[in-house]
């Protein structure tokens, strides 16, 4: 029978008891009891290793670390107990690069630092060895709680982390490497807006502590807040325009907020500076391809892995232009470096990736299936999506916006007529639909806004990011004032996005699970409903690796459960708000363009115009990853891709459940 969570503390409490009392071959035989029921517990395989190597019995060690690196890809621990075994083996090389690669799972390993600095020391870097033992100096110097939350984020223990974080803010209420941590935190569990609370108040405290600034920049870009980013960055840039990494920043905040060629030259004075840097290199390949200068991209990916042949955003960089057809050579390359035991995590699951676009190419499913299962496997094991969670937040939708709730807010809201949204899942041709009405002279084109996500979490109602919410009952209770000034603080809010347009689209595809809360406080938006068949949707999603979020993708399972939830939570949305959604079937688009594009304009109150059907030809950046598509005329290809792989979905079909042949 398996263990139960506390009853695997249990036994890591009494190991490292007896591990302290240098008891070390009675703390094994405890941790392999445990292990024979829970043989792919992380903690308890590090923990046996460190007992294996005390007791030199350096094989067992070795094979424990192997059995710890498939079950957890990325432990910082792990490879920093590789690198001790290493050390006390001589094998110095291979225990630097062990000691590397823990603090670049984990950047609080101060052990694996102080280590790297003695190793360097032993092969006479001495300049590195001091930039090795400040790290763990700092460290050092941290108190004891901070480092503790450090190791627990790094290792995913994000609960853990939030409450020693919160407990020790409690006595040091000012601590701004704590609110630093503690705001980290809130940014990986998506509480944005208490993230950006303490960060602004750390900055306050110290207004030139770099790191706060560097966090805050990426945390206001996660949170699609460009202008201010771009204006932090630019900030820092000023203090000292030669440092590369605030050139970098400011580049990426330049082409966030669509000034390519600031960006452009910002990189190009970074590679100047840094010639062949990989991050750059990819970096800029991503900026030139939403700019739609695609040969140029591809130049400036293949520049990255030449420089580093490990560089998988890069080798994903080529795939996700979706028309690139990889090489013999490339291939091989990819191959060759994903199989090594020593590359980075996100390296690894962005090889997989693009091995499976490349064996897909080929048509050799099999292998191509092979990889993506793999890299969806490496997602999953850094995610926090519970399926079980989901399908409770839908539920509650369905049990709360009930036709009652519209009925007695009826009027409320802002009446701006301006947005349309389109909703519904990743892959299901939402791209191609934007495109087609951001080529109407009365219609901007903007991005997958993050606002209405914001705005439903920050109706939770809570500080803490676990526990019960108020979201959506609280619905029920708010006034017609306060639904009219969160419709007209959407509307300000993301003005920045338009360019002068009557209306503009949102095409945050989750936005699906908040419809009633659009209704009630912009109840004159239109609501697109981007709909595709469940086997193709689903496979698309799941062989697509995302930029952020749509963490739901990783897994037939998860994906097929999800679609069938959407299709439910759709259906009541039909029914209590009658005649709000409009439902656009992918594939009728494709059968029909001219008609659904009449269809289309016709819900929005839009005339008719030519340049919808062209719409290949509007020349506007993409950031999604249809964004070399929908620059080519309308083609099926894609429609029956996933019959190549009907042999592999059969936890997908299972998934969707009824969904499957009931979705439109």
């Amino acid at each position: 029978m398996a263990l139960t969570e506390n009853e695997i503390a249990e036994a890591l409490k009494s190991a490292q008891a007896l591990i302290t009392q240098g008891r070390f071959a009675d703390a094994a035989a405890a941790l392999n009891g445990a292990l024979k029921t829970a043989p792919d517990h992380p903690d308890l395989l590090y923990m046996a290793a460190v007992c294996a190597r005390y007791e030199k019995r350096f094989d067992d060690a070795a094979s424990l670390l192997e059995a710890l690196r498939r079950a957890a890809p990325d432990f910082g621990r792990g490879f920093q107990e590789e690198g001790h075994l290493h050390r006390e083996k001589g094998e110095f090389e291979k225990a630097l690069s062990a000691y590397a690669r823990a603090v670049q799972s984990n950047p609080g390993l101060e052990a694996s630092w102080r280590a790297q600095s003695d190793v360097l020391l032993q092969l006479g870097k001495a300049e590195e060895a001091a930039q090795a033992k400040a790290q763990a100096d700092r460290l050092a110097g941290l108190p004891r709680e901070l480092l503790a939350v450090t190791n627990f984020i790094h290792e995913g223990k994000l609960l853990k982390a939030e409450n020693l974080c919160r407990h020790f803010l409690q006595q040091h209420p000012h601590h701004v490497e704590a609110m630093r941590l503690l705001a980290d935190i809130g940014a990986r569990l998506g509480v944005l807006d208490d993230a950006d609370f303490l960060l602004e108040s750390a900055i306050e405290f110290e207004p030139d502590n770099i790191q706060l600034r560097l966090d805050y920049i990426q945390l206001l870009r996660k949170r699609q807040k460009f202008q201010a980013a771009l204006d932090q960055a630019k900030a820092l840039y000023e203090r000292d325009p030669e440092n590369p990494l605030f050139q970098s920043h400011y580049a990426i905040e330049s082409l966030q907020t669509g000034d390519f060629e600031k960006a452009l030259a910002l990189f190009d004075h970074v590679l100047e500076l840094l010639p062949d840097d990989p991050a750059t290199l990819t970096s800029r390949g991503h900026a030139l391809k939403t700019w739609g200068r695609r040969e140029e991209a591809i130049a400036s990916y293949r520049a990255a892995f030449a420089a580093k042949p490990g560089q998988g955003d890069a080798y994903y960089g080529l795939a996700n232009l979706k028309t690139y057809k990889f090489t013999d050579e490339e291939i091989a390359a990819m191959r060759e470096q994903e199989a090594r035991g020593d590359i980075a995590y996100q390296d690894r699951y962005h090889l997989c990736f693009a091995l499976g676009k490349a064996f897909e190419d080929r048509g050799d499913y099999e292998t191509s299936f092979s990889y993506y299962a793999r890299g969806n496997e490496l997602k999953r094991l850094k995610s926090s999506y519970r399926a079980g969670d989901m399908d409770k937040e839908l539920q509650a939708q369905a049990e709360i916006c009930t036709p009652d709730l519209f009925e007695k807010h009826k009027g409320a809201g802002d009446p701006a007529p301006d947005p349309i949204f389109i909703v519904g899942l990743p892959r299901a041709g939402s791209t191609l639909l934007e495109q087609i009405l951001a080529s109407h002279s009365q219609v901007d084109g903007t991005l997958e806004l993050p606002n209405i996500l914001s705005l439903s979490q920050s109706l939770r109602g809570r500080r803490r990011v676990s526990g019960e919410s108020d979201y959506p009952k609280i619905l029920h209770d708010l006034t017609a004032r306060k639904f009219a000034e969160m419709g007209a603080k959407y509307i300000e809010d993301t003005r920045i996005h338009r360019a002068g347009a009557p209306f503009f689209i949102d095409k945050m595809p989750n936005n699906f699970r908040h419809i009633g809360l659009i209704q009630l406080i912009l109840p004159n938006a239109k609501i697109i409903d981007a709909r595709r068949e469940p086997m193709a949707c689903c496979f698309s999603g799941f062989k697509q690796l995302f930029a952020e979020g749509q963490e739901f993708t990783y897994g037939l399972e998860n994906i097929g459960r999800y679609y069938r939830g959407y299709v439910e939570l759709m259906r009541h949305w039909d029914a209590v708000l009658p005649g709000k959604v409009l439902r656009v079937q992918h594939e009728d688009v494709l059968d029909d363009l001219e008609g659904q594009v009449r269809r289309i304009l016709d819900f929005c109150g839009l005339p008719f115009e030519q340049g919808c059907l062209d719409f290949y030809k509007t020349e506007r950046s993409v950031r999604t990853a249809s964004s070399e598509q929908v620059r080519q005329p309308i083609t099926k290809t894609g429609v029956d891709q996933w019959r190549r792989f009907e042999p592999y979905l059969g936890p997908l079909e299972e998934a969707l459940g009824p969904a499957l042949k009931n979705y439109r």
